[in-house]
């Protein structure tokens, strides 16, 4: 088992090619061989990476281990399952699975990243402390979004979804998105990001119009075919929202002009990694930043 250790707190565990094809090891073993570990009762952060085969056989009996093993668990409070780079595997290759008995079995989570939303189910979503949740993906299913939506997080202070493009699994529109942001209820959230997408600029609109922007502190828009229309929005809009101290648009296709206008709002703003747009064949191509 490779292990990684991060700081004195937090410890990366997976498998590499050779454990899983020729040692046998897998999701059914990965659990035993953490709780296995020395250092392992010391962490409050677990980080999981490729539990082996990660494209045919998902993480169910990763999160079944820790719900059933759950006492030994209690001192984690920080988790993510499926750290892996694209090398190991493509994020829209990453089997998932259900998470619906996580919530209870670990009530002292404050955090939560999930990568891959290939049968991904989160359940009836609801938890006391968790304070981050982080979907990382190349396509947001509406199941998913749905969850998000009704989940029962009152102490939610981050909100970050990929939204992906609907080759790798995004089904819905900006109206779901619209949706999710209208009859969620996260009255603690600081930081709201809607990040990845293709249809950027109109998410953009959907989000600031939204209720949380007079809550949240930073505003996350990265990562997707964000243009100038967009841009133009958050210069209309943002003046009217003190409370936003951060603004990241980071990999973006924005003019120069534009950039420079954002920089000039007098809040911290990222506009690093700008892209150009493409033509082929008559038409403009625009690419969310992870989506394969």
């Amino acid at each position: 088992m490779r292990d990684e250790k991060r700081n004195g707190s937090a410890k990366k565990y997976s498998y590499d090619y050779d454990e899983y094809e020729c040692e046998g090891k897998g999701s059914e073993t990965l659990i035993a061989d953490i709780l296995a570990d020395d250092d392992f009762p010391k962490l409050t952060e677990l980080i999981i990476g490729d539990w082996g085969c990660t494209w045919e056989e998902g993480c169910q009996k990763v999160i079944d281990g820790i719900v059933e093993q759950a006492a030994r668990f209690s001192h984690i409070e920080k988790l993510f399952i499926g750290d892996m780079s694209y090398e190991e595997c493509e994020v829209s290759w990453i089997v998932q699975g259900n998470y619906s008995k996580l919530w209870a079995a670990m009530p002292q989570l404050r955090e939560l990243t999930i990568k891959g939303s290939t049968d991904l189910e989160l359940g009836e979503v609801s938890h006391e402390n968790l304070e981050a949740l982080t979907i990382i993906c190349g396509g947001l299913p509406g199941d998913v979004i749905q969850a998000v939506q009704k989940a029962k997080l009152p102490n939610l202070k981050k909100l970050q979804l990929y939204i992906g493009i609907d080759n790798y699994g995004f089904d819905g529109d900006a109206d779901m998105i619209a949706g999710l942001l209208g009859q969620s209820d996260f009255p603690k959230l600081e930081y709201l990001g809607i990040v990845d997408s293709e249809i950027q600029d109109e998410l953009t609109e959907v989000v600031l119009a939204s209720k949380y922007m007079g809550q949240i502190s930073t505003l996350d828009l990265s990562m997707g075919t964000l243009t100038d229309e967009g841009g133009a929005l958050l210069l209309e809009k943002l003046p009217a929202y003190p409370n936003v101290k951060t603004l990241d648009v980071h990999y973006h296709y924005l003019t120069d002009e534009m950039m420079e206008k954002l920089e000039n709002l007098p809040i911290a703003v990222d506009v690093s990694e700008q892209n150009e747009a493409e033509e082929y064949h008559g038409e403009i191509w625009m690419n969310a930043m992870l989506t394969e």
